[in-house]
């Protein structure tokens, strides 16, 4: 009997011993991407769970319930979001002032202790970016109601790049806007924060033009391949953007001219030197359109296509293309592009433009895309404009992995996962200094994708590294360590429902 209760005893003592030993935890151990400037790790953790409340400081609202939405997609718990003045002493408590200059508008500081879990910044856009680290520490998916564990420890951290893009390409194919939605997801999910559209090209016309009404009527109503195509009315338009602010997304639409216009050459046929509207295309060559010089109509239609365009554009940039106007004349190019130029500032924005329009006077305050050329950047630089960083030979979403890609183009070269990571935009040409670069962006064109599921496969996994090159200081990257953090997000991807290429030179868990 004595033995049975010895027993029993020893029992319920390795039993309490189970139920309270802490599991080690190492925050620093997390895959996150981007990688953050600091990282310390306290090996204990913050349970999250039913009972756990999101409190907010005036301002931060949003970032709240956007967390607490989020969290329920993860684990079903459905936290009760509570706005205060003071901080709380448990919980997840989300804090705005301007005490840490350091981190700038879009950096943060996230300490998380074992009782709550506090998120720093200057700006609400350094919370939503704390959020998306918070839950890179998370399974992607997990039993409802089930406790998640945290581990604790403090990360500060900023973005190396203001300007951290992706552009999508939804002239040639047209996407849908809950398609846009899911591209918009995919971008704030690593801390990107501008979506450049690419809304016109010889393909089809997408935005809304109420002054000029048969651009959607005629010109968005085909795509590659003789699809229906379709187009986005401005109150679509605006649903977009505003999604995209939710997500510390900035929208930059481009019209492209005075080539890549045969939609719109199309729809009207005054645009036409002949007088007679083209035939809609639905091919994939370029070049071979241009707005004309010497016809007023063409100043009257730039000027009202960018009107209408500023007026429901909340963002900072209007991007006029000039790239590959192959058949307008060099004078007549400068022309148009310095008219158009004028006509954005006029009303109210910058100037962004392929970095073709460098041959062009240049605006004070225009920003060059540097896709292809060189010579155009460095004349670019010269003229006193920022450049905005696409290399096509590394940034080119659009280009194969490989000869056996499913979808896209390698007319810049093939771009492996390691290709695309491996090489910085400071000095990637002797002229880009880090004063002259705003940013980073990598453009996806859809000659070869008609849908996002098909657009996935070239988007994932190079996305990731791109939000790293512009949010991570050169020096703390390196392939080695990156490639470890990718492979732990195949599981995320896959839990997402993302068609990813399952690059073999990532060693995926």
């Amino acid at each position: 009997m004595k033995n049975s209760l010895y027993y029993c005893i020893f029992l319920a003592i390795m039993m309490f011993n189970s139920c309270t030993t802490k599991t080690p935890t190492d925050l620093t151990k997390t895959p996150l991407i981007p990688k953050p400037v600091s990282i310390m790790a306290t090996g204990d953790a913050f349970l999250l769970n039913a009972k756990t409340v999101i409190y907010c400081q005036e301002g931060t609202e949003k970032q709240g319930q956007f967390l607490a939405a989020e969290l329920k997609k993860v684990s079903g718990l459905n936290p009760e979001v509570k706005n205060v003045v003071t901080a709380p002493d448990k919980g997840i408590f989300f804090s705005v002032s301007a005490s840490k200059p350091e981190l700038g508008e879009e950096g943060y500081e996230l300490v998380i202790g074992k009782k709550i879990i506090e998120i720093i910044s200057n700006k609400p856009a350094g919370c939503f970016n704390a959020i998306q680290t918070l839950l890179q520490t998370l399974p992607v998916k997990s039993a409802e109601g089930e406790v998640l564990s945290v581990p604790t420890g403090s990360i500060t951290d900023y973005p190396e790049f203001g300007y951290r893009g992706a552009m999508l390409d939804v002239a040639r194919h047209f996407f849908t806007i809950d398609e846009v939605k899911r591209y918009i997801d995919y971008l704030s999910l690593y801390k990107m924060n501008v979506l450049h559209l690419h809304l016109s090209d010889d393909q089809g016309w997408r935005i809304e033009i109420k002054s000029w009404p048969k651009l959607t009527e005629t010109g968005g109503s085909t795509e590659v391949g003789g699809g229906p195509g379709g187009f986005y009315t401005q109150e679509q338009y605006a649903e977009i953007i505003s999604y995209a602010l939710e997500r510390n997304i900035t929208i930059i639409p481009e019209i492209d001219m005075p080539g890549h216009t045969n939609a719109a050459l199309a729809s009207y046929a005054e645009l036409n030197k002949s007088g007679k509207a083209t035939s809609l295309y639905t091919g994939t060559e370029v070049g071979f359109s241009t707005l004309w010089a010497d016809l007023d109509v063409t100043y009257k239609f730039i000027d009202d296509v960018v009107r209408e365009l500023t007026e429901i554009t909340p963002g900072e940039f209007i991007h006029i293309g000039g790239d590959e106007s192959h058949v307008t004349a060099p004078d007549d190019y400068v022309k148009i592009i310095n008219f158009a130029q004028e006509t954005v500032v006029k009303y109210g924005k910058k100037v962004m433009g392929w970095d073709e329009i460098a041959n062009a006077t240049l605006i004070s305050g225009a920003t060059v895309q540097f896709w292809a050329d060189i010579k155009n950047t460095n004349l670019a630089i010269e003229k006193g404009a920022k450049v905005l960083v696409s290399p096509a030979k590394k940034a080119y979403l659009d280009m194969q992995y490989d000869s056996t890609s499913h979808y896209g183009l390698h007319w810049a070269g093939y771009i492996e996962v390691d290709t695309g990571y491996i090489w910085n935009p400071v000095g990637y040409i002797p002229a880009l200094t880090r004063d002259k670069i705003i940013g980073v962006e990598a453009p996806l064109w859809s000659e070869t994708v008609s849908n996002i599921d098909e657009a996935e496969y070239l988007v994932f996994p190079r996305l990731p590294g791109y939000a790293e090159i512009g949010w991570t200081k050169a020096e703390a990257r390196n392939w080695e360590d990156y490639q470890y953090r990718l492979a732990k997000h195949g599981k995320r991807f896959e839990a997402l429902g993302i068609n990813y290429y399952k690059s073999p030179k990532v060693q995926w868990e």
